[in-house]
């Protein structure tokens, strides 16, 4: 005789079939949290790491900064210090063709002309003085003029100065220092020997 089932297996099959169902979905969403927990966890280690190091790297970064800084600051200590060499070298190395400038113009300076005042500007110097007369006045220019360490004198005024003497004159002028780089060279050997 054929065995006939009139029990309700399908509904418990169906059963059965959902409570799996509902299993492996607890285990999906279980396994799927504890993933997104340890790529969660892995993500926050990696951006904790990255921003110690940044804070490394920063604070390295100031302290480079403080060294560069220090460094422009020893840069313009010693460009300042070069300079004053330099400056010093000059005068050092200027000083015998100031002596020589002023022989010259002692040598330039005829008999009856009297200087009141010799300043230098660059290289130009403004002379003022007192002579008997206007031809030693003119000399003294010729003499400048011949010069090799003075050139171009230009007169500028010439008064009479009747208080000095009955011929007498004031007057005013510019010469130019025009001595050549070897005359100043050899001035400045001269020195140095």
């Amino acid at each position: 005789m054929a065995k006939i089932n009139l029990l309700p297996w399908r509904e418990a099959y169906r059963k059965e079939k959902k409570d799996q169902f509902i299993a492996i979905l607890i285990g999906v969403f279980i396994v799927s949290a504890l993933l997104a927990y340890v790529w969660i966890s892995s993500v926050e280690a990696a951006i904790d790491n990255q921003n110690s190091r940044n804070r490394l790297l920063e604070t390295e970064i100031a302290a480079l900064e403080k060294q560069v800084q220090e460094i422009a600051e020893l840069k313009k200590v010693r460009d300042d210090l070069l300079t004053r060499i330099k400056v010093i070298q000059d005068l050092e190395g200027t000083r015998p063709v100031i002596v020589r400038y002023f022989d010259d113009l002692v040598r330039s300076v005829p008999d009856g002309v009297h200087l009141n005042s010799v300043v230098r500007t660059g290289d130009t110097i403004s002379i003022e003085g007192i002579a008997e007369s206007t031809n030693r006045v003119s000399s003294f220019m010729r003499n400048l003029d011949q010069s090799d360490w003075f050139a171009s004198p230009n007169l500028t005024s010439v008064t009479a100065a009747p208080e000095e003497g009955e011929q007498a004159n004031s007057f005013k002028m510019t010469v130019r220092t025009s001595a050549p780089q070897d005359q100043i060279d050899a001035a400045a050997n001269e020195e140095g020997k």
